[in-house]
């Protein structure tokens, strides 16, 4: 039943006496309409009987079961829960007539004025003053104090059924008279809060009596509402009496206002519960993009630290080809992902703080300072990986180019050796003439000449040989056979060599005559022919450059070579011209030569051969150089593009980076205003992005033109790469620490000059403009705000306090977005623990547990099943099989004990 005790203590407001005022100049004649007497005589006798009852007593007649004053007084005290002063239990009027003005005092000490309303007239029975006064009753304890949005008594009762009635057909509340005949008002009231007891669908419009006896039947059966009028009252009056419908209404919303106290707790629980699955969904969310990242750093970073050497420069730059589509398209979203990663934790903690739930802390080893660590390796070893790749393709280039120099100058070497083993080993000079041995052994000695011009270039074989060995050339066992080979065939050719010698010297002493001429031109044109093979070997020689001054050393060797091409024509000429005088002498003493010179092998024919070989190598030497020259001219043009470019986007990147330094520190306008110029800044930005792919083209260049170094800058493609990523990730942390505020600020009622209070204190105490105060700074702050923290026990106490709060880790730093967000802690109110507890002490009835049926009914679907999938099992004495302890669940959501 109705509880009116919790108002009867308060005193009337002044809006609500004059509406009582009113009300109790009723239009007394109207009570000489039969019909309306009836039904007023009706409804307010079930009123008083529904109270009554209480005590154990009824009235059956309302002006005779009053007159005494003793049930007049006992209907007071149970509708207001106050004892009245004792009755006087004699039978005489004037016993009567004081018990009666007893009741009267009460209503009026109640702030109701009677008007015309006395004591003697309810003694004496008189109907209409009987019934003017139990609705003075029904008026201040009934309806007087329903409130529905800023609207109190009559107009809050009728705005009340408007509203609940109102997704109803057919249904239309105007008034308290005609808007209730058909008996529809009635059955939408029980159905909108009980929709169980109704099938308003099966109700029809033109059938009143049917559908007044079924709202009357269901409200006394199963809402402890007593039957209070008749339907036929109803429908057989024009205009059924609106006290009389008010006094009935009344009671459906003193029974429903339990309901109502319900919805409101159900409300506060699903707005705690929605914020609380959305942090969970965000956490989630967290973790799950977290440990995709890291899985990506885990697989990416042994590839990176993989240091397989590779045979040829085809295969590195297959791998360089793969690491730059690795920097240019894979890391790229990996970059967002991550930025993403740090807004999404800012903002997730900046939610918590703001619902007053406990910090968020992720997995181990998910947390943005683990993922930073991660990504620290990540690019520690792509650095490492770049480097090695570019010094991975400078060695093989350098093997690639010794091994064929060491190729070609084995085969130049062993052409020269062929048939020389066979040479030595010949005993010629046993069957031979004087001067057949002398010549033998002047062609010995030119040998040994030569041979010993040879050894240079076996030293420079074996050299190279020992280098590619020292550089890990994949090849080495062939290169050392071949090497090995060589060395022993030279050993070889040295013994030979010294034994024919010894043999020629024997035979010498028996042998006098030998050519001068011919002696002079052997010696001439060994050295010569010596020369002439070095030069078309070093005509012929593989060269690799890397800029333009080594390409122009290389030309200068050449014209101080071509220079001395005249020196050496002449010798040639004057080693012909021995030719020339050996036949002409031989012609002229008739002298018939036997074959070709003995002391040489080198003929004129030979000599002329190598010459015009070697000239026609020299403009071949001339067209490679120049094709080099153009090739260093090319590669030092691309240095000085990228180097433009590269100092364009260094600069841009710098001044951006200090701009956003500036705007971080000296924001203005509105948060909105501030946010949006941000945004501005950033798609500004953004459109720079043009220039950095521009720099990346041709940085690809340079790598494909195997370039590897530029005087024109000191910036590199990496360097540019990290400043770029930095300045994308800072104004995304500056528009996020913008949105956050905004966030804090609607959250907890931060006014925009309260903001800006914050940033100028701030900003006054942060000296070094770094974005974050330090601690003695922070305290200097506090203190210029009011609070007591100087330096003593006390207040150091509460400086650690204010610490623990601002800096949870420790860092010794405090931000900007802590600072607000301990400001707005302290001046603002959030949800507690103890207001959901309330809040489920409602839906429970009063009990210290919960039933999954009570969930279902009060919340929505889904809210409820989380509930109750989240509820431990309620273990105190007074439980029931099923329940579940909402006590502790609500502590929970506030960090205060673990689900």
């Amino acid at each position: 039943m109705v509880d009116y005790h919790s108002a009867n203590n308060q005193s009337s407001s002044g809006g609500v006496q004059t509406y009582m005022e009113q009300e109790n100049d009723w239009d007394r004649d109207l009570l000489l309409d039969p019909a309306w007497e009836r039904q007023q005589r009706k409804t307010f006798t079930a009123w008083c009987n529904s109270h009554l009852r209480k005590s154990g007593t009824q009235i059956e007649n309302i002006e005779e079961d009053f007159r005494d004053g003793l049930k007049l007084m006992l209907l007071l005290e149970v509708i207001s829960g106050e004892r009245l002063p004792k009755p006087e239990r004699g039978k005489m009027r004037v016993h009567k007539i004081n018990n009666v003005n007893k009741a009267l005092d009460f209503i009026a000490s109640k702030g109701v004025k009677l008007v015309s309303i006395g004591a003697e007239e309810i003694v004496d029975g008189n109907a209409k003053m009987t019934l003017g006064m139990i609705w003075t009753i029904i008026l201040r304890f009934a309806i007087q104090d329903i409130s529905v949005e800023e609207t109190s008594a009559k107009e809050g009762l009728l705005l009340w059924c408007q509203r609940k009635t109102a997704p109803y057909k057919n249904v239309n509340v105007q008034n308290f008279h005609i808007s209730w005949k058909d008996g529809l008002a009635f059955n939408a009231l029980i159905h909108r809060h009980r929709p169980d007891l109704i099938d308003y669908d099966s109700l029809r419009k033109d059938d009143p009596v049917t559908n007044l006896n079924n709202a009357f039947e269901v409200a006394e059966k199963h809402l402890d509402i007593p039957k209070m009028l008749d339907a036929e009252d109803i429908v057989n009056t024009a205009r059924p009496d609106e006290k009389a419908i008010m006094t009935y209404v009344s009671s459906f919303y003193h029974a429903f206002s339990g309901a109502q106290k319900a919805e409101t707790a159900a409300n506060r629980i699903c707005k705690v519960l929605a914020v609380n699955q959305e942090n969970e969904q965000m956490m989630e969310d967290y973790e799950k993009l977290a440990s995709e990242l890291l899985e990506w750093i885990r697989r990416t970073i042994p590839w990176l630290e993989n240091r397989t050497q590779e045979k040829t420069v085809n295969d590195m730059q297959a791998k360089q080809e793969d690491f730059r589509d690795y920097r240019c398209v894979h890391k790229p979203p990996k970059v967002q992902e991550k930025c993403q990663l740090e807004i999404s934790f800012n903002t997730l903690q900046t939610k918590l703080r703001l619902s007053n739930r406990p910090a968020f802390m992720p997995s181990e080893g998910r947390m943005v300072s683990d993922i930073n660590g991660a990504w620290h390796t990540l690019e520690g070893a792509e650095k490492g990986y770049e480097e090695w790749i570019l010094s991975e393709i400078r060695r093989l280039e350098r093997l690639e180019h010794l091994a064929e120099k060491f190729h070609q100058k084995a085969a130049i070497h062993e052409s020269w050796t062929d048939g020389k083993e066979a040479m030595l080993t010949q005993k010629d000079y046993e069957t031979s003439t004087l001067s057949e041995v002398k010549a033998l052994l002047r062609k010995h000695e030119a040998f040994e000449s030569d041979l010993a011009a040879h050894q240079d270039r076996v030293e420079q074989i074996a050299a190279i040989a020992q280098e590619l060995n020292e550089l890990d050339y994949y090849d080495s066992a062939s290169v050392n056979a071949r090497c090995q080979t060589i060395c022993d065939q030279w050993d070889s050719l040295g013994a030979l060599t010294q034994r024919r010698k010894e043999s020629l010297e024997r035979t010498e002493k028996q042998l006098e005559s030998i050519d001068e001429l011919y002696l002079e031109y052997a010696k001439r044109a060994a050295p010569f022919n010596n020369w002439m093979e070095g030069a078309m070997e070093d005509l012929q020689d593989m060269f690799i450059v890397h800029n333009i001054e080594e390409i122009q050393g290389l030309i200068t060797a050449h014209e101080q070579f071509k220079s001395t091409l005249a020196e050496a024509n002449k010798e040639r000429e004057a080693i012909q011209s021995i030719q020339a005088e050996v036949l002409k002498i031989a012609q002229s003493n008739g002298i018939k030569l036997s074959g070709a010179n003995p002391y040489t092998t080198i003929t004129p024919e030979s000599i002329d051969r190598k010459w015009e070989k070697a000239m026609n190598m020299v403009p071949l030497r001339d067209n490679a150089l120049q094709d080099e020259l153009n090739k260093q001219n090319s590669n030092d043009t691309l240095r000085a593009t990228f180097a433009t470019q590269a100092n364009a986007v260094g600069a841009y990147i710098q001044a951006k980076m200090e701009e956003i330094g500036r705007i971080s520190i000296e924001m203005n306008g509105t948060l909105e205003d501030q946010l949006t110029n941000l945004k501005e800044y950033q798609k500004t930005i953004m459109s720079y992005m043009p220039e950095i792919n521009t720099l990346e083209g041709y940085h690809q260049h340079i790598q494909e033109a195997l370039i590897f170094d530029n005087k024109y800058t000191s910036y590199t493609m990496e360097h540019l790469r990290v400043g770029w990523e930095q300045l994308l990730t800072t104004i995304a942390r500056t528009i996020n620490e913008v949105e956050n505020q905004i966030l804090t600020r609607d959250a907890k009622g931060i006014s925009q000059e309260q903001l800006y209070e914050y940033r100028a204190s701030f900003n006054h105490f942060d000296k070094d403009h770094s974005g974050a105060l330090a601690a003695e700074e922070f305290k200097a702050c506090l203190i210029s705000l009011g609070y007591d923290v100087e330096n003593d026990k006390q207040g150091d106490s509460e400086f650690n306090r204010i610490m623990g709060i601002v800096d949870p880790n420790g860092s010794g730093a405090v931000t900007f977005q802590a600072f607000i967000d301990f400001m707005s802690r302290e001046t603002t109110d959030t949800d507690t623990a103890d207001q959901v507890i309330a809040s489920f002490k409602i839906l429970a009835a009063d009990k210290n547990f919960i039933t999954a049926d009570e969930l279902r009914r009060e919340l929505p679907p889904d809210q409820a099943e989380y509930c109750i999938a989240r509820m431990a099992p309620y273990t105190g004495p007074d439980g029931v099989p099923g329940a579940l302890d909402y006590m502790s669940f609500s502590t929970a959501l506030y960090g205060e004990s673990d689900l």
